[in-house]
Protein backbone atom coordinates (compact mmCIF):
# COMPACT_ATOMS: atom_id res chain seq x y z
CA UNK A 1 0.00 0.00 0.00
CA UNK A 2 2.82 2.35 0.87
CA UNK A 3 4.49 1.58 -2.43
CA UNK A 4 1.23 2.65 -4.49
CA UNK A 5 1.40 6.20 -2.83
CA UNK A 6 5.22 7.17 -3.78
CA UNK A 7 5.93 9.20 -6.57
CA UNK A 8 9.07 8.09 -7.72
CA UNK A 9 9.76 4.67 -5.61
CA UNK A 10 13.39 3.42 -6.32
CA UNK A 11 13.12 -0.12 -4.86
CA UNK A 12 12.67 -2.34 -1.39
CA UNK A 13 15.62 -3.12 0.75
CA UNK A 14 15.22 -6.38 2.82
CA UNK A 15 16.68 -7.43 6.39
CA UNK A 16 15.95 -10.80 7.41
CA UNK A 17 17.72 -14.46 8.39
CA UNK A 18 17.92 -17.24 6.23
CA UNK A 19 16.99 -20.56 7.27
CA UNK A 20 14.36 -19.96 9.95
CA UNK A 21 10.74 -20.35 8.28
CA UNK A 22 9.57 -16.94 8.81
CA UNK A 23 12.62 -15.13 7.36
CA UNK A 24 13.34 -17.48 4.78
CA UNK A 25 9.71 -18.22 3.19
CA UNK A 26 7.80 -15.13 4.06
CA UNK A 27 10.50 -12.56 2.38
CA UNK A 28 10.44 -15.37 -0.70
CA UNK A 29 6.50 -14.79 -0.83
CA UNK A 30 6.85 -10.78 -0.63
CA UNK A 31 9.58 -10.99 -3.21
CA UNK A 32 7.41 -12.65 -5.57
CA UNK A 33 4.40 -10.59 -5.17
CA UNK A 34 6.95 -7.56 -5.46
CA UNK A 35 8.40 -8.96 -8.79
CA UNK A 36 4.84 -9.28 -10.16
CA UNK A 37 4.07 -5.85 -9.66
CA UNK A 38 7.28 -3.93 -9.50
CA UNK A 39 9.25 -5.57 -11.88
CA UNK A 40 11.18 -2.73 -12.92
CA UNK A 41 12.26 -1.21 -9.25
CA UNK A 42 15.88 -2.34 -7.52
CA UNK A 43 15.05 -4.49 -4.47
CA UNK A 44 18.21 -5.45 -2.47
CA UNK A 45 18.79 -7.75 0.63
CA UNK A 46 20.87 -8.22 3.43
CA UNK A 47 20.56 -11.83 4.50
CA UNK A 48 22.07 -13.25 7.67
CA UNK A 49 22.96 -16.65 7.39
CA UNK A 50 23.46 -19.55 9.94
CA UNK A 51 26.26 -21.29 9.04
CA UNK A 52 26.91 -23.04 12.31
CA UNK A 53 25.37 -26.04 13.91
CA UNK A 54 26.32 -24.72 16.91
CA UNK A 55 24.53 -21.70 16.74
CA UNK A 56 21.43 -23.00 14.98
CA UNK A 57 17.74 -23.35 17.25
CA UNK A 58 16.56 -26.18 14.84
CA UNK A 59 17.65 -29.01 12.64
CA UNK A 60 16.02 -28.08 9.32
CA UNK A 61 17.91 -24.15 9.24
CA UNK A 62 20.23 -25.65 6.40
CA UNK A 63 17.18 -26.85 4.70
CA UNK A 64 15.30 -23.60 4.67
CA UNK A 65 18.60 -21.53 4.03
CA UNK A 66 19.18 -23.98 0.42
CA UNK A 67 15.25 -23.59 -0.64
CA UNK A 68 15.62 -19.62 0.05
CA UNK A 69 19.23 -18.92 -1.69
CA UNK A 70 17.40 -20.48 -4.46
CA UNK A 71 14.23 -17.49 -4.32
CA UNK A 72 17.16 -14.96 -3.72
CA UNK A 73 19.37 -15.37 -6.22
CA UNK A 74 16.47 -16.06 -8.64
CA UNK A 75 14.31 -12.30 -7.23
CA UNK A 76 17.24 -10.20 -5.87
CA UNK A 77 18.95 -7.68 -8.14
CA UNK A 78 21.50 -7.51 -5.08
CA UNK A 79 22.22 -9.32 -1.96
CA UNK A 80 24.68 -8.89 0.81
CA UNK A 81 25.56 -12.00 2.53
CA UNK A 82 26.40 -11.83 6.47
CA UNK A 83 27.49 -14.79 8.59
CA UNK A 84 26.06 -15.80 11.70
CA UNK A 85 29.07 -17.27 12.73
CA UNK A 86 31.17 -14.43 12.02
CA UNK A 87 28.98 -11.89 13.42
CA UNK A 88 28.91 -13.98 16.41
CA UNK A 89 33.08 -13.96 16.68
CA UNK A 90 33.12 -10.21 15.85
CA UNK A 91 30.56 -9.57 18.74
CA UNK A 92 32.73 -11.74 20.74
CA UNK A 93 35.75 -9.71 20.73
CA UNK A 94 33.53 -6.36 21.51
CA UNK A 95 32.23 -7.78 24.45
CA UNK A 96 32.76 -9.51 27.38
CA UNK A 97 30.64 -12.29 27.65
CA UNK A 98 30.78 -15.30 25.79
CA UNK A 99 26.61 -15.02 24.25
CA UNK A 100 26.62 -12.13 23.07
CA UNK A 101 23.15 -10.50 23.10
CA UNK A 102 20.73 -9.73 19.88
CA UNK A 103 21.56 -5.85 20.92
CA UNK A 104 25.42 -6.20 20.43
CA UNK A 105 25.00 -8.45 17.53
CA UNK A 106 22.69 -6.21 15.69
CA UNK A 107 25.17 -3.10 16.49
CA UNK A 108 27.83 -5.19 14.89
CA UNK A 109 26.15 -5.38 11.44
Amino acid sequence: RMANKCDSLQGFIFNHSVGGGTGSALVCSILEDINTAYHKTIKLGFDVYNASPAIATCIVQPYNALLATNCLIEDMDMDVVLDNEALYEVAQKRDISRRPSLDVLNSVI
